[in-house]
């Protein structure tokens, strides 16, 4: 399998191989397990920890290398009856009666490989997962668009013997993340079960251009590896990891540019478009900056979103138009909400003080918006036009999120003051009306409960839930193995349905 980046998985992925019946397999594999993820977002603050199993049991995940893990996915598929042609190239899309491709339905493709040899084959139905390259997307719908607020560079390298956080405590093998002390980007350490650990910067590429730009002493440039190490000086935490022990691997520098797009729609007439090839994740949702690492999350919730569509119309339960649209809206929606949490980040990093709102699709933002009208308090949402109001709104619960004020022991002593049922996962929202009356100029607990709450509404994202559970646009997932489509949003669960766990945006 060919090098891809997305070593840190969220606690959703164990959910989505478990549907597919691959979670044991994955889980012999040997991959090092993932409590959680450590953030260090502020200086002169400690450092936070994000327990996985906070979300329930069973939502500790993994660490991966990911040609490893993508090997395995690809194995399982076959064995499963998927035909897989490697080192083939899809050339060139043939379109009913030679239509136009905005609307005329895809039905065979030509194909050429390594060796020479040529071809085509006939479809009924085309997913194009095709990665950066989005054939549909660049070639014949035209409709990428990129994304301003991050236009990131990612630069990183592998190690050995680098001490591993939280060694000795529930904590142990934790992602660490923390902010660049020059405020220029973040950083990352991921250990890894072959012994190797992972350990890189995120930066916009205009601040990443400049360091490079920047001459060494003797008055040469310097090299990706040079640029690469010159960073460890702002990031002390990643030196204190580290130690006097760790080394470098010579010739492991990797290096990707992130321009990030999405596009206006994901769908067409007896087509889906998922993955990178719908928007490109390769730092802001691979790596969600990979405070989430929330690419697979995606790429798996557009995978399955394409399948039910696509079940759901060939069964009839909705008519390919509306399933397109649904489509659409679960892909965008899910892409969105990880956005806003990103940006959220930044701001609490001082890393970005407004985000463009020409890189939010505005319908998108509309369904999204909705899940944190219980967090604002007084809040009259008449409007549907997308406002810099709307998204500051947004972006202040997102920061909650990353308050690198709150630590263990602060959500410690608010159970202990307001009890255990009003700080955990399951409880419902207060919003901040509620919470300031609760705790009045209890500074610490309002802090907490504000996190929770931002961590509440994000639980379809972060937790994994139901992709069944939310209707859209009038009809929901039915997700359950050999009956996947969509029903209506007033038909009943079927039993034993809500058993059944995946991620969803």
């Amino acid at each position: 399998m060919m090098y891809h980046v997305g070593e840190s998985m969220l606690p959703s992925l164990r959910n989505y191989l478990n549907f597919i019946g691959l979670e044991e397999e994955f889980e012999k594999h040997g991959f090092l397990g993932k409590p959680g993820a450590c953030f260090k977002l502020v200086r002169d603050l400690r450092e936070s920890w994000t327990d996985f199993t906070n979300l329930g049991p069973g939502y500790a995940t993994w660490n991966v290398i990911r040609s490893e893990m993508d090997e395995l996915m690809l194995r399982h598929a076959q064995k499963q009856g998927v035909h897989v042609f490697e080192e083939t190239k899809a050339e060139e899309i043939q379109f009913e009666n030679d239509g136009d491709p905005q609307t005329a339905r895809p039905i065979s493709a030509t194909w050429s490989k390594k060796d020479g040899s040529m071809g085509k084959i006939e479809f009924d139905w085309l997913i194009d997962a095709s990665g950066r390259a989005g054939i549909m997307s660049t070639k014949y719908l035209k409709n990428r668009m990129m994304r301003e607020s991050l236009r990131n560079v990612a630069v990183w390298g592998y190690w050995k013997d680098v001490k591993r956080y939280g060694v000795g405590t529930k904590k142990e093998n934790s992602a660490w993340f923390e902010a660049l002390n020059d405020e220029s980007g973040w950083s990352w350490i991921i250990p890894l079960h072959n012994g190797t650990t992972s350990v890189g910067f995120v930066m916009h590429q205009t601040k990443s251009n400049e360091k490079k730009a920047s001459l060494k002493p003797d008055g040469t440039k310097r090299s990706l590896t040079e640029h690469y190490l010159d960073q460890l000086q702002h990031v002390p935490g990643v030196r204190e990891l580290i130690g006097d022990k760790g080394s470098f691997i010579p010739g492991s520098t990797k290096s990707t540019s992130d321009f990030s797009y999405s596009a206006t729609r994901y769908s067409g007439n007896h087509f889906r478009i998922i993955g990178d090839a719908a928007m490109l994740r390769s730092i802001i949702i691979d790596f969600v900056d990979p405070f989430f690492s929330s690419g697979v999350h995606i790429g798996m919730t557009g995978a399955l979103s394409a399948a039910a569509t696509i079940c759901a119309s060939i069964r009839g339960q909705i008519d390919e138009p509306a399933s397109q649209a649904w489509h659409d809206a679960k892909v965008g929606i899910a892409h969105t909400r990880f956005l806003l949490v990103v940006l959220g980040a930044y701001k609490q990093m001082h890393l970005q003080s407004n985000m463009v709102l020409s890189d939010i699709n505005a319908n998108n933002f509309d369904t999204a918006f909705e899940m944190f009208r219980p967090v604002i308090f007084g809040l009259a949402d008449s409007q549907k036009k997308l406002t810099d109001a709307r998204v500051s709104e947004v972006m202040e619960i997102c920061q909650s999120f990353f308050d690198p004020k709150v630590n263990e022991d602060d959500i410690s002593q608010t159970r202990q003051r307001y009890g255990v049922d009003l700080v955990k996962m399951q409880a419902p929202v207060l919003g901040k009306e509620k919470i300031d009356e609760l705790v009045g100029s209890d500074e610490v607990g309002a802090r907490v409960l504000k996190k929770f709450d931002a961590l509440k509404v994000f639980s379809d994202d972060v937790e994994a839930a139901y992709m069944g559970r939310n209707p859209l646009l009038g009809y929901r997932a039915h997700v359950k193995r050999g009956e996947l489509g969509l029903i209506k949003e007033e038909e009943p669960l079927a039993q034993g349905e809500s058993e059944i766990i995946v991620a969803a945006p």
